[in-house]
């Protein structure tokens, strides 16, 4: 796999190509109007988010926010490439990136809790729940599951 920082033509398609299945559908940037310009705004996006190649080939992308003991991420998987067993090699390429280019104690992200695809994924690298909370997001209020993984 390889890292770069995400290109604009990379954030279009993303934003306007990758359309998830069933209630994975709320991952579709279209969904949020908020992260859909985040994501196509070369300002907004500004050097927070890479794209992620397999045999040259989009395969994923993830945002990284970095505070001073902890990065937070956000991450997303090509629609036709879930639930085929791909999420951990993925994830274990960005957690490779995140060490070699980031400081930190601790890495963070929020998962919809309906999403335990995901949670399984998360927990098997090593991310451990941490708490829920109620998000405002896609016109709506929503459960969120907090995890961490600590080096």
């Amino acid at each position: 796999m390889k890292i770069t920082q995400m290109r604009q033509f990379e954030a279009m398609e993303i934003a306007d190509c990758w359309k998830y299945d069933g209630e994975y559908a709320f991952y579709d940037m279209t969904a949020d109007p908020e992260d859909y310009e985040e994501i196509v705004t070369p300002e907004l996006r500004r050097d927070r988010y890479f794209s992620v190649f397999d045999k040259g080939v989009l395969m994923g992308f993830f945002c990284v926010e970095q505070g001073d003991e902890t990065v937070e991420i956000g991450l997303g998987l090509r629609p036709d490439l879930t639930g085929q067993g791909r999420g951990i090699a993925f994830l274990n390429e960005v957690l490779r990136f995140l060490r070699e280019n980031y400081t930190f104690e601790k890495i963070g992200l929020n998962v919809a809790s309906f999403n335990q695809r995901a949670i399984k994924v998360y927990e098997r690298v090593g991310f451990v729940k941490t708490g829920t909370s109620q998000v405002r997001t896609n016109g709506g209020i929503y459960d969120f599951t907090s995890m961490e993984m600590k080096l």
